[in-house]
């Protein structure tokens, strides 16, 4: 029996939802909407919340920002919400959203509501009743990547999606933007991430080319068939989504990619089942990478420590919320260990100079 670790949960206190105003708001504005409301919350994730909201029969996903939320530029539900309309049409993982709110009254933020989607998350801990052997994982590793050469190769021109982002400069942005963002959420000096963020601005690659990005694309942000895991239901958690060069999408991918010879204290904190036996290794999946979108991938160590860095500023900016006492989330406690081990990790792979 298949124990769904993804299942949702009662709303964490602190994070409820006002039902009564939801409720009028979803008749009013969904079709055919009927029917008493109920609200569970998906209790994974770090940065918007996500709740499942049963109205009648009908069951819907509805994403908000976070309680005391200060950077509203990286938690845009309006921004999402286009995003998912112009996607799904041609990008099929992408569900399908159905309405935006930006009136303060109904929830104090904004918020949208999307279709929900079934199916098997993977993280770090795999669901009880699950295996995965090595075949599994390799064509699971596979799949990952073809799933994301495919998004990298649509025409976003015909997708209307040209105004989604400025893709010159991209690279640049990137860098000086992560690396401005690691400052403002510093609680304490740490100076092998300011010693990544140099070795960045001074390493810069030329652009390769623009595409449509997800820029957090991960196994925990992916729904698979519960019968066959290597095929891609889903993907999730659209909110850094843009337009701009797809080796830095690739790159924040093989940042969350840890391999079963990497450091202890890194696989301690990996968010996914990567290191299990029959994975690609990160040089691997940029050499499948290559073969199925027939470009390049020059200079991974950048890419590679780049998507490191990155992922270490996000956390580092949720611990920084903790610390400040926007939330009091005790999952949050000791992130700053995690942006430590992922600063160490970039730091020596720049030494040696490969991956």
């Amino acid at each position: 029996m298949l124990i769904d670790l993804n299942a949702p949960l009662p709303v964490r206190e602190g994070e409820e939802l006002p039902i009564e105003p939801l409720e009028a708001y979803l008749k009013e504005y969904l079709p055919g909407a009927s029917g008493s409301l109920t609200v569970e919350q998906f209790s994974h994730g770090h940065s918007n919340l996500t709740y499942l909201l049963k109205l009648g029969d009908r069951e819907m996903v509805l994403r908000r920002p976070p309680f005391g939320n200060q950077v509203k530029t990286a938690h845009d539900m309006g921004r999402e919400y286009r995003v998912l309309s112009q996607l799904h049409p041609v990008y099929a993982p992408a569900p399908r959203p159905f309405l935006y709110c930006e009136d303060p009254s109904v929830l104090g933020d904004a918020f949208y509501v999307m279709e929900r989607r079934n199916g098997v998350i993977l993280r770090k801990q795999l669901p009880s009743g699950l295996g995965i052997d090595e075949t599994t994982a390799k064509r699971l590793s596979e799949a990952l990547i073809d799933n994301l050469v495919a998004l990298h190769a649509l025409d976003y021109h015909s997708a209307g999606l040209s105004g989604l982002g400025k893709p010159e400069g991209y690279v640049r942005r990137q860098v000086e933007g992560w690396s401005k963002r690691h400052v403002q959420a510093m609680t304490e000096a740490l100076p092998s991430m300011d010693r990544i963020a140099t070795w960045l601005g001074e390493n810069l690659p030329k652009e390769s080319r623009a595409s449509v990005i997800h820029n957090d694309y991960k196994y925990d942000n992916l729904l698979l068939h519960p019968d066959d895991l290597t095929r891609v239901e889903a993907v999730l958690d659209w909110e850094m989504a843009t337009l701009g060069d797809p080796l830095m999408d690739l790159g924040t991918t093989l940042g969350y990619w840890v391999e079963a010879n990497d450091p202890e204290e890194l696989q301690a904190a990996a968010f996914g089942p990567t290191a299990l036996p029959g994975n690609l290794t990160r040089s691997q999946l940029i050499e499948r990478y290559e073969e199925q979108s027939g470009h390049k991938v020059n200079n991974p160590v950048f890419y590679y420590c780049f998507g490191v860095f990155k992922i270490a500023v996000i956390i580092g900016q949720i611990y920084a919320r903790f610390v400040r006492g926007h939330t009091q989330d005790p999952r949050f406690a000791h992130l700053d260990r995690i942006v430590a081990v992922m600063s160490q990790q970039a730091n020596a792979v720049i030494q040696r100079g490969d991956l």
